[in-house]
């Protein structure tokens, strides 16, 4: 059972759970840098199957993509590493969209095992607004949200609400943007809000967040008490092991299921009494900061995952689950 990683160059979690499975034997994990495309020769494919379809590995290894039972779709928007050397604009554009757009048509034409998930259902949940309609068919609270370009309606939005937060809708690579208050919403100009649209939300009360971590039918959650409204900013703040109740995890499955996901970082937030609240799911969220916090061997469990999707490709009636 081969299992591949599509991610990029020197990615931890790709390489820690390979890591893992080099710890016991098992040998057929391999990571495919999705960014270290240009300048070797190793993806191939025939429209007639007059040559197999092929891959390089990042130890070098050229690998045929029929031997493979799981992708691990991990990580794949990002310039290739070669690119940077073009001199002009339009070359780089070319190596950097043939080379995402070869891999990807490659993989999601000839690959006929199981995907942890699936490329088009990651696009698809990675979608914060359509992620919390589904969270909301299934069972879970969802805050009271605006997606506008007006600073009217933000300003009445608020009179709704009482206390509102601004984030946004997809947001960009570079330094993080953090969520935010936003009590004075008349105080900035019109042209601002009209940039780009923005999520506004109401402001969920309490101190406690959920990290839940679901890896196909298991759950691993974190506890995060803090009074910041985004704490990836100060990972200092006292975090525990939750206890997932059975009617949150019934309602994650729902969500998940209905995304197409097979795995998935959820983030909630916990009411003053204790309801989960839906805030987002990264479909390949981080998740090994918590290993030495909770103390857990996530990279294992996740291993474990991988391993047991494998298993399942070898039914020849199992098949992903998509919505």
């Amino acid at each position: 059972m081969m299992i591949l990683t599509i991610s990029l160059q020197d990615d931890i979690h790709a390489l820690a759970v390979q890591n893992e499975a080099r710890k016991r034997g098992y040998r057929d994990f391999h990571i495919i840098e999705c960014d270290q495309l240009s300048g070797q020769q190793g993806l191939s494919w025939s429209s007639h199957g007059d040559s197999p379809t092929t891959l390089r590995a990042s130890d070098g290894r050229l690998v045929r993509l029929e031997d493979a039972s799981v992708i691990w779709w991990r990580r794949v928007r990002a310039a290739q590493k070669d690119a940077e050397s073009r001199v002009s604009t339009s070359e780089r554009n070319l190596v950097n969209n043939d080379c995402r757009g070869a891999l990807t048509g490659i993989l999601c034409t000839e690959f006929a095992g199981e995907w942890v998930s699936h490329p088009e259902a990651t696009d698809r949940a990675s979608d914060k607004l359509y992620q919390m309609t589904v969270a909301q068919r299934a069972g879970f609270r969802v805050p009271r949200t605006l997606v506008t370009q007006s600073r009217d309606e933000v300003v009445s939005f608020l009179r709704h609400v009482g206390r509102m937060i601004v984030k946004p809708v997809v947001g960009t690579s570079g330094p993080l943007i953090f969520t935010q208050y936003l009590d004075d919403p008349a105080s900035i100009s019109a042209a601002s809000y009209a940039a780009c649209p923005a999520i506004y939300q109401e402001y969920i009360e309490g101190n406690e967040h959920i990290r839940l971590n679901v890896f196909g039918d298991r759950m691993y959650a974190a506890l995060l008490r803090t009074e910041k409204l985004d704490w990836r900013a100060d990972l200092t703040i006292p975090i525990s092991w939750w206890e997932v109740p059975e009617e949150t995890a019934r309602k994650a499955r729902s969500a998940l299921r209905a995304l197409g996901l097979r795995m998935g970082a959820i983030d909630l937030k916990l009411t003053p009494d204790g309801e989960p609240v839906w805030l987002e799911v990264n479909p390949q969220g981080q998740f090994l900061f918590l290993e030495p916090l909770l103390n857990i061997p996530l990279a294992g469990y996740f291993l474990d995952f991988l391993l047991s999707t494998a298993e399942d490709s070898r039914t020849p009636a199992h098949r992903p689950v998509l919505a």
